[in-house]
């Protein structure tokens, strides 16, 4: 079969819905459409990059790190998920500013203002950290599967959704494909609809006060927690992925040399971009709330503690808070799978290419970068035979978050410097504010890094 006769199959949902959107649009025009309507199409339209990089972040395993946090320590530490907004919104913002305006991804900067061991360290730890990242995440979309159909095995189920994620990347043209990251992010809204279940019995004022009052006991184990929290939400991948997806859109959009991306750069250009990555880690965030918040009023209430996997989650909100909390938790985790598993491989990809100065980006077909594709496929394939060769999916996590916890400081640092610089960014540099996010961030990552690393080891 050829690649145009599989576009168009896998294209046509997508063509459909944009036609419909289209039809819609027009009759709305003539119906004289409100004000707020107006408003919310405008809205939608300023979201892409910034949202679908949110909703990644709350992959299979962040799903694992917020359902422990909230089994074993109920509302307490709610907190985090307002505390880490502005922090992790600040640095995807100067991610997405350094792509926007430079025309170039993360690693192409590196390449271009820092001693090539950056460069290397960095790309080395992105690559251990995301194909174990990918191989827990398959094994939780494969496991949460099995919830619902059990007759299937495990190894046919993780190497369909290794197929399929595969495929979807290579052989959809990136203006569909990015829509259809954009329409799968609403699969996190399963986790909001949980906590509305009467089932759950959501004790909304214990979850709201402890979202604006901090709270902590300061054991070993709740600091390692909270560390890989910290870890897991302000993740090296995103930074790489956030920064080379605003280059895709503004390829997308006609803009393909550098120096036109560059003289493209506006205010309005960059207000766009901060409505789009502020609002995609607000949802991020609120998700994650909401994960800590159902498990915390049926889990840890009910005295299940040990939350080993993102399916144990869901197993065990089935016999306390019945099929439809179960069902919809199960979902979660495979729809965001198929968001998170592309990403992950998707930001080695874009570092290793500009590294390397291979052709890079969705844009283009399988044969014109071969090299690009042929990353995200090794990416991937070595994430599935994680699961085949006897490791556990949460040593691989374990794995994961120490190389995150090496490789984000640094990153950091070298984003801060980047965003902040004269010379690179030009009249489009960072300003105060994002500068004292950005710095904050890197300390607060610093510390989370050695202590994740010290319990360890």
């Amino acid at each position: 079969m050829s690649k145009s006769i599989i576009e168009k199959v896998v294209e046509a949902p997508a063509l459909v819905l944009e036609k419909t959107m289209e039809v819609s649009e027009t009759i709305g025009e003539k119906l004289n459409m409100d004000e707020p309507a107006k408003k919310a199409k405008a809205y939608w339209k300023t979201l892409g990059p910034g949202l679908t990089t949110g909703a990644a972040d709350d992959d299979c395993s962040g799903i694992v790190t917020y359902s422990q946090e909230g089994a074993k320590y109920g509302f307490q530490l709610n907190w985090l998920a307002l505390f880490t907004f502005p922090l992790m919104a600040g640095v995807q913002e100067m991610c997405a500013r350094i792509g926007i305006v430079t025309g170039r991804g993360l690693a192409a900067n590196i390449k271009n203002y820092f001693p090539r061991w950056v460069l290397i360290a960095a790309t080395l730890l992105l690559f251990a950290a995301n194909t174990f990242n990918i191989g827990a995440d398959i094994a939780a979309m494969s496991e949460a599967m099995r919830l619902l159909t059990p007759a299937i095995a495990f190894g046919f189920l993780a190497v369909f959704f290794t197929i399929l994620t595969l495929f979807l990347q290579i052989f959809v043209s990136y203006k569909v494909y990015s829509k259809y990251l954009k329409y799968l992010s609403f699969v996190l809204i399963a986790y909001v609809i949980t906590a509305f279940l009467p089932t759950v019995k959501m004790d909304w004022v214990s979850a709201l006060r402890s979202t604006v009052i901090p709270s902590l006991s300061l054991s070993k184990e709740q600091i390692i927690l909270i560390c890989g929290i910290l870890g897991t939400t302000i993740s090296p991948y995103l930074f790489f992925w956030q920064a080379s997806q605003e280059v895709e859109e503004e390829t997308l959009l006609g803009e393909v040399t550098i120096k036109l991306r560059q003289d493209g750069v506006t205010p309005e250009k960059l207000k766009k971009m901060r409505t789009d990555v502020w609002s995609g880690m607000f949802y991020s965030n609120a998700v994650m709330f909401f994960i800590v918040s159902v498990c915390a009023s049926v889990l840890y209430k009910a005295g299940i503690t040990n939350i080993a996997t993102a399916s144990d989650a869901a197993d065990a909100l089935r016999p306390i808070a019945g099929d439809n909390a179960y069902l919809l938790f199960a979902v979660g985790i495979i729809g965001i799978g198929l968001l998170a598993i592309p990403v992950l491989a998707g930001s080695i990809s874009y570092a290793l290419s500009e590294s390397f100065g291979w052709r890079e980006g969705l844009h283009y077909e399988l044969k014109k970068a071969s090299a690009f594709y042929g990353v995200i496929i090794i990416a991937t394939l070595v994430g599935l035979g994680i699961n085949f060769i006897g490791l556990d999916p949460i040593k691989a996590l374990i794995y994961a978050a120490v190389a995150n916890g090496l490789a984000a400081p640094l990153l950091l640092i070298i984003i801060v410097l980047t965003s902040s610089s004269k010379k690179i960014m030009g009249v489009h540099a960072s300003g105060m504010g994002s500068k004292i996010l950005g710095w904050l961030c890197a300390g607060l990552m610093t510390v989370a890094g050695v202590a994740t690393i010290y319990s360890f080891f």
